[in-house]
C-alpha cells in the first residue's frame, strides 16, 4: 500500500510541479504588473494560444516533421558510426578529435552554408537537426562498447569467442543503455537545431512563427511557440524514456 502511494505520488509530482509553476508565474506578472511586451502572464499565452491555434499546429507539425527526419538520419549514421569507433581504436583516435573539432562549431554558422547548397526551405532544417543530435549519439554509443570488462573479453577469447562474437553479444547489448540515454537527449537536441534553421532558412515552423511574431510585436505568440516547443520535447522525451525502461530494465535498480 505506502509502495502503491509513493509511485502514485511520482507520476503526480510533475504535474502538480507545472501547475504550481504557471500558477506562480501568473500571480507575480498580476501582482507585480509586469506589462505583456516583457513578460505575458499564463492565461494571456493560453489565449494567444486559442487565438493562432491553425498557424501553432500547423507550424508545430512542419517543425516536429523536420525534427524527426533530422532526429533519425543521426540515429542511423551515430549508431553505425559509433559501432565502428568502438571497434577499433585506430579508428577511435583518428576519428574523434575530427568529431569533437566539428561539434564546437557553433550550428546556426553553419546553417547559412546549408542554405547555399540547399536553399531556403526543409532540408536546412533536417540537416541542422541532424548535425547537432549526431555527436552525442556517436559518443555514447562509442562510450558502451569501450566499458566492456577487458577481464570478460579475456574470458570469453579464451573459450573460442572472435572479436565480433564478443561485440554482438557482450558490447552491444552493454551499450545498450548509453544508446537509449543519448536519444534522450539528442531529441531535444534536434528540436533546437530544427527551430534554430527555421529562424534563419525557412517560411514554416515554429521558429519562423516566433520570428515573425516578435516582428510584430506579438509577445504572447512568441511565448506561445515556446510552450509549444516545449510540450513537443517533453512528449517525445518521455517516448524514449518509456522504450528505453522496456527495452534495457535491466539496467535499472528499483527504487524502493
Amino acid at each position: 500500500m505506502e509502495l502503491m502511494r509513493k509511485r502514485n505520488l511520482e507520476r503526480l509530482a510533475p504535474w502538480f510541479v507545472t501547475v504550481l509553476m504557471f500558477l506562480i508565474w501568473e500571480i507575480i506578472c498580476r501582482l507585480g504588473g509586469i506589462p505583456e511586451y516583457f513578460l505575458p502572464a499564463p492565461t494571456v499565452i493560453f489565449d494567444a494560444m486559442l487565438t493562432f491555434h491553425e498557424a501553432l499546429i500547423e507550424d508545430s507539425l512542419y517543425t516536429l516533421l523536420s525534427t524527426s527526419l533530422g532526429f533519425g538520419i543521426a540515429v542511423v549514421f551515430g549508431l553505425l558510426l559509433g559501432l565502428l569507433i568502438g571497434w577499433s581504436k585506430t579508428i577511435y583516435r583518428g576519428l574523434y578529435p575530427v568529431m569533437v573539432g566539428f561539434n564546437s562549431v557553433p550550428k546556426v554558422a553553419v546553417v547559412p552554408i546549408l542554405v547555399l547548397w540547399f536553399g531556403i526551405g526543409t532540408v536546412p532544417a533536417v540537416l541542422t537537426a541532424f548535425l547537432i543530435s549526431f555527436f552525442p549519439i556517436v559518443v555514447n554509443v562509442a562510450t558502451g562498447l569501450a566499458t566492456t570488462e577487458p577481464e570478460l573479453e579475456d574470458v570469453l577469447r579464451s573459450l573460442g569467442a572472435s572479436k565480433l562474437d564478443i561485440m554482438l553479444k557482450v558490447g552491444i547489448p552493454g551499450a545498450m543503455p548509453f544508446f537509449f540515454g543519448s536519444l534522450k537527449v539528442a531529441i531535444t537536441l534536434a528540436f533546437v537545431g530544427a527551430v534554430v534553421s527555421e529562424t534563419v532558412a525557412s517560411n514554416h515552423g515554429v521558429g519562423h512563427l516566433m520570428l515573425s511574431a516578435q516582428a510584430n510585436f506579438e509577445v504572447p505568440l512568441v511565448f506561445a511557440g515556446l510552450l509549444v516547443l516545449a510540450f513537443e520535447g517533453i512528449v517525445m522525451y518521455a517516448i524514449f524514456a518509456a522504450i528505453e525502461q522496456r527495452t534495457v530494465h535491466w539496467a535499472y535498480r528499483s527504487h524502493q
